[in-house]
């Protein structure tokens, strides 16, 4: 199906845009962390493949596209030489990086979850799937450099929802048979622009009801 929407060369070319950039994002935090070359090498590479092979390998589609495209395993190679090198001007750069991120991240819950609908899943597993595919990689990222994950922390401005936002409007459209270059277009710009806001505006998960916590918020 995802053949069907866009052509491949188109297809490949954005999931090359995307990988590189949270690449990037997993070179910066490892450089943060004052990792050495080999480390900001190796969060690189989880972070920008963690969530595609963990689909890939749920979903039967083995070997792993990571492992079948050279193109896949380099890009992320790429960014990590380039954080190693320009670090301070990425930094400065950031807000750029996050835009792109975000847009990764909306581009990935789509291709994720219409991935695993083509291999028979059914419609729920396969928006877990896509969320698991947009998120996945920074998860690893951020066990891998003893931090906890990004996405369960009340502090940070949304990210998860928006690409469970992107999954279920591309699980919807594929159960009402309208799934389409346009229709998943709009599921990536929805899933893009809500996380564009939700940096913008800071906007974060509820925390528990009456929450009465006597530990210190770090």
């Amino acid at each position: 199906m995802l053949q069907q929407l866009f052509s491949p060369s188109v297809l490949h070319t954005l999931d090359l845009i995307g990988i590189f950039v949270f690449a990037i994002s997993g070179a910066l935090l490892a450089v943060r962390k004052n990792f050495d070359i080999f480390g900001i090498a190796v969060l690189a590479e989880v972070t920008a493949l963690g969530g595609g092979l963990f689909r890939d390998l749920v979903i039967g589609a083995v070997p792993p596209a990571a492992f079948t495209d050279l193109g896949y395993f380099i890009t992320p190679l790429f960014a990590a030489v380039l954080v190693f090198f320009l670090h301070p001007h990425v930094e400065r750069i950031q807000a750029g990086v996050n835009v792109f991120d975000a847009a990764g991240l909306g581009l990935f819950c789509v291709v994720g979850t219409t991935k695993a609908y083509d291999y028979g899943l059914g419609l729920t597993a396969s928006a877990c799937l896509g969320l698991a595919t947009a998120v996945g990689g920074g998860v690893l990222r951020d066990v891998l450099a003893n931090e906890v994950p990004s996405l369960l922390r009340w502090d940070r401005d949304l990210y998860a929802v928006p690409a469970i936002v992107g999954a279920t409007l591309t699980v919807l459209c594929l159960r009402l048979d309208v799934l389409n270059a346009v229709t998943s277009t709009v599921a990536v710009v929805t899933a893009f622009v809500l996380r564009l806001l939700a940096m913008r505006y800071h906007w974060r998960a509820p925390r528990a009801w009456h929450r009465r916590s006597t530990v210190s918020e770090e």
